[in-house]
């Protein structure tokens, strides 16, 4: 029987999230406690990558994070953007996250309605004679750039903040029946915290295909993921345990 839900996550802000329902519907606690965080990175050490952010005549985003910190170390560098500057964003919601750092514009700011980086890459094809700088994380990995490479397109990838492990306090109780995962880094973060993690009867659910892959990767046992009737996690989350009540 699930009494107690880890998810990897900060907890909501609304009280009208779907994760309360659960609570109250099936009286299982719910903890909110994300298995990464977000560090800033330091000018010293983006120069040490030696880019020059107005080298390039565009910038892409697939993450509110890279638009924080791409803003936040151009002003610790004291660079000033230009207005000319175009921005590509992998969604639409990321793509109005920009407000917040510029005045909007349509004609400068591009994103596909799918909210999918393949459907990004065609737009910025239409560009092909922007030079695109790519702002990433620590832990990024090579799709990106290697899709970018397959469409000709001028780009260099910088890293302009840290994702690394949460970790968990020596008396931290780990005690939790089910563990919800949102990132491949999500999964290092647990393994690293608990090297001999025995998985036993504890129900596990990946949000992602490279979630759910770098879980069975490291032999975890995925019970539960997106499907086209449980999209989300909370309707995952009540599925399962209506199912082993």
């Amino acid at each position: 029987m699930t009494k107690k839900i880890l998810v990897s996550q900060p907890k909501p802000q609304t009280e009208k999230s779907p994760y309360f329902d659960l609570t109250t519907k099936f009286g299982v606690e719910i903890v909110f406690r994300p298995f990464i965080r977000i560090d800033a990175m330091p000018a010293k050490d983006f120069r040490q990558q030696r880019v020059s952010i107005l080298d390039y005549s565009a910038v892409v985003f697939s993450s509110r994070h890279g638009i924080d910190h791409f803003f936040a170390l151009c002003k610790e560098l004291r660079v000033a953007v230009p207005e000319s500057m175009k921005y590509f964003c992998k969604s639409e919601i990321i793509a109005l996250y920009l407000q917040k750092y510029i005045q909007y514009r349509k004609r400068k700011v591009f994103f596909p309605l799918t909210g999918k980086m393949d459907d990004l890459i065609p737009i910025m094809v239409k560009h092909k004679s922007e030079k695109y700088f790519v702002p990433q994380s620590s832990a990024h990995d090579d799709e990106l750039k290697n899709k970018l490479d397959a469409a000709n397109l001028t780009h260099t990838e910088a890293v302009m903040y840290y994702t690394v492990p949460n970790d968990f306090g020596p008396d931290e109780p780990f005690d939790y029946d089910m563990l919800v995962f949102f990132s491949p880094e999500g999964i290092h973060s647990l393994l690293k915290n608990f090297p001999d993690f025995k998985q036993d009867k504890i129900a596990i659910a990946c949000l992602g295909a490279k979630t759910i892959e770098e879980a069975e990767k490291y032999n975890l046992r995925v019970d539960m993921q997106p499907t086209a009737e449980l999209r989300s996690v909370p309707a995952m989350i009540e599925d399962y345990i209506k199912k082993h009540k």
